[in-house]
């Protein structure tokens, strides 16, 4: 087998259809059945069985596949590297971005886009957990999350910790500038509660470790409609400070809760052991520029 079956082999199993195979690749149809005989004859195993119109992998293709993903990855990478022994001028620069990570981002990538104005960019905005699915099987180098989050087989660049406030409608009387879990339980509330970004979870973590039960009447996971909510005195709020940054001009108080009892930390995340480009490492050498902040491997 070379490393051209392997690709062959990849978009049969995810194409399930020889035809529509034969057409992700732009060969035709007999040569990539002939491949796939071929590599099944040097095996001497099945690895694909159809099933109806299409294929369904047996256990030994799914072992087979296993493999071909890794070994075209690394094909992939080792081009990439010796392609950029350079300095990374010509790059490309894969990341993710959490919701709410980082208010300064586009400043960053101004910065960055003044020192290498040829580099190109692929820019993916999702949830935490699912930035870490995209850097570990490459789609992305970088990723920017909120943590915490298993990080075993990261790299991590600790970038800030964000305090939490707790907003309520300015028809509310005003608690001062900071407060405690205490002073606000009775308060109805309505908390943030957007899939896998991790701040539902942080602040029901909060009350629980202070053993306080807060009075929660609610969850919402569009921020515009929650800030609406809580602007309205549908309800109060506790809010990551990135919220308030991004969404200015609501009638409402921000009372900061110290940062000892909430706060979110945010990261910068690439895959240990794993080639970065020059590209990547050129944008993670700039945020370390830009403050000074801890790099935790």
């Amino acid at each position: 087998m070379d490393i051209r079956q392997l690709r062959y082999f990849i978009a049969i199993v995810e194409e399930r259809k020889i035809s529509a195979a034969a057409e992700r690749l732009h060969i035709s149809q007999p040569p990539l059945s002939q491949h796939l005989k071929s590599m099944e004859d040097e095996l001497g195993s099945k690895l694909v069985e159809r099933s109806g119109k299409y294929f369904e992998v047996t256990e030994a293709g799914k072992a087979l596949y296993k493999y071909a993903l890794r070994m075209t990855q690394l094909m992939e990478e080792a081009k990439m590297e010796v392609k950029e022994v350079g300095n990374g001028v010509n790059g490309r620069l894969t990341i993710g971005i959490n919701t709410f990570s980082v208010v300064e981002f586009p400043e960053l990538l101004y910065k960055f886009k003044k020192q290498f104005p040829k580099v190109t960019y692929k820019i993916q905005q999702n949830e935490s957990a699912h930035l870490c699915k995209l850097v570990r099987e490459r789609i992305v180098e970088l990723a920017i999350i909120r943590l915490p989050l298993e990080l075993d087989n990261f790299s991590v660049l600790h970038l800030h910790s964000e305090p939490f406030y707790f907003i309520t409608a300015n028809k509310q009387k005003h608690l001062g500038d900071e407060i405690t879990l205490e002073e606000i339980q009775n308060y109805s509330m309505l908390l943030p509660s957007t899939e896998g970004l991790g701040v539902h979870y942080l602040i029901m973590e909060a009350f629980s470790r202070y053993q306080i039960n807060p009075n929660i009447i609610g969850e919402c996971s569009d921020i515009n409609l929650l800030m609406d909510l809580i602007s309205t005195d549908f309800g109060a709020g506790i809010v990551p400070e990135t919220i308030l940054k991004r969404h200015k001009g609501y009638p409402i108080y921000a009372h900061k809760i110290s940062s000892s009892i909430l706060s979110a930390s945010v990261g910068l995340i690439w895959l240990k052991n794993h080639y970065l480009s020059k590209t990547a490492q050129n944008f993670v050498d700039l945020i370390k520029g830009e403050v000074n902040f801890g790099d935790h491997n």
